[in-house]
């Protein structure tokens, strides 16, 4: 990989972390419960997903229009696991040192709409019960789960960035 690649890709990745941290944090200082919001989730991968695919592009372009399968999908990988590092890291912190107990609040906020949303199914309550239980015993945000997450995370968006690599690559015909 070529210099500017991974330096574009770099700096590119440590915006989308600044960006995702301002907005944890901002989330955090607002109001908790957006933690918990479907919609912010979805913003969040679209702003992600956007900054991976601006990063292949830019890349694209500083080799004058060509780009290989690999080093569309290097350019927006590592952008996406710079940001979402960063991110990790902010949200570890938050959670696990400066305030727990926004932590547990969150998990009990996860235990309702668990709840709410099984019995909205029409799941049996026996069922509910036993989910709840199992539920009960795992802390979303604890430092081993919130880096399960994010290994998560990047294998989620590895299958929209081998997406954007088909979409971005141009092979070079004269290397052909």
């Amino acid at each position: 990989m070529e210099k500017t690649l991974k330096s574009l890709s770099i700096n590119n990745g440590l915006i989308l972390g600044l960006i995702l941290s301002v907005i944890t944090v901002l989330m955090y200082a607002i109001n908790l419960d957006l933690f918990t919001k479907w919609w912010v989730g979805i913003i969040l991968f679209l702003l992600a997903l956007g900054i991976g695919v601006y990063s292949a592009i830019k890349v694209k372009q500083q080799q004058q229009g060509f780009l290989s399968f690999k080093q569309a999908f290097s350019a927006y990988f590592i952008t996406i696991a710079v940001g979402s590092f960063i991110s990790t890291i902010i949200g570890i912190v938050i959670f696990t040192f400066v305030d727990p107990d926004a932590a547990t609040y969150l998990n009990e906020q996860i235990l309702i709409m668990t709840k709410e949303a099984m019995e909205g199914f029409g799941a049996p309550q026996e069922t509910i019960q036993n989910a709840l239980m199992e539920a009960e015993k795992k802390n979303n945000f604890a430092l081993i789960e919130q880096l399960k997450a994010f290994v998560w995370r990047l294998l989620f968006y590895c299958i929209f960035g081998l997406i954007v690599a088909l979409i971005v690559k141009k092979n070079n015909p004269e290397t052909e």
